[in-house]
């Protein structure tokens, strides 16, 4: 038979572990809430004007590969309208692959609000350009990391609705 003293230490002991349980789980909401923040503020600042403009001039101009697009816009690195745009926009989603690398931004918002697919399949031709006359096979690492991420993802949600299904 348990005396006082036994039940008091289970007792605690029991508290102690339900606090501990529940310290967890209100740490992971934090750190949801401070993701789902961050990819809001982010999602604010596409809304400006500028950056509105940017992803328009984006998907508005035509050209067959790297070299078309600078004969016909300017190099990349330059103060052209259209080539200023793709920098704005490249600039936008490397952060978010950075972000996304170092577990600081939830993957399932950035696919839910962000066109990158597109953008990346958009911009990959320019990419691929900029990195072979520059020698930097750094230009937009993370915004293809991005890109690699969210068809990962893709492809992993609809085996899960193959399976489901």
């Amino acid at each position: 038979m348990l005396d006082i003293p036994s039940i008091s230490a289970i007792v605690a002991a029991a508290g102690v572990l339900v606090g501990v349980v529940l310290t967890v789980v209100e740490l992971r909401n934090l750190v949801k809430q401070r993701q789902t923040d961050l990819v809001i503020r982010l999602s604010s600042d596409t809304r400006s004007g500028e950056f509105l403009g940017a992803i328009i001039d984006t998907f508005e101009v035509e050209f067959k590969d790297y070299g078309d697009f600078v004969k016909k816009y300017g190099m990349l690195f330059s103060k052209n309208q259209v080539p200023m745009s793709f920098l704005m926009v490249g600039n936008f989603f490397e952060q978010l692959g950075v972000l996304l690398k170092n577990g600081l931004i939830d993957a399932h918002l950035i696919n839910q609000l962000f066109p990158i697919s597109v953008t990346w399949e958009k911009m990959k031709p320019l990419v691929e350009g900029l990195r072979k006359e520059y020698h930097g096979p750094q230009y937009y690492e993370w915004f293809e990391y991005l890109y690699n991420e969210m068809k990962k993802r893709e492809k992993q949600l609809q085996q899960k609705g193959v399976r489901n299904g």
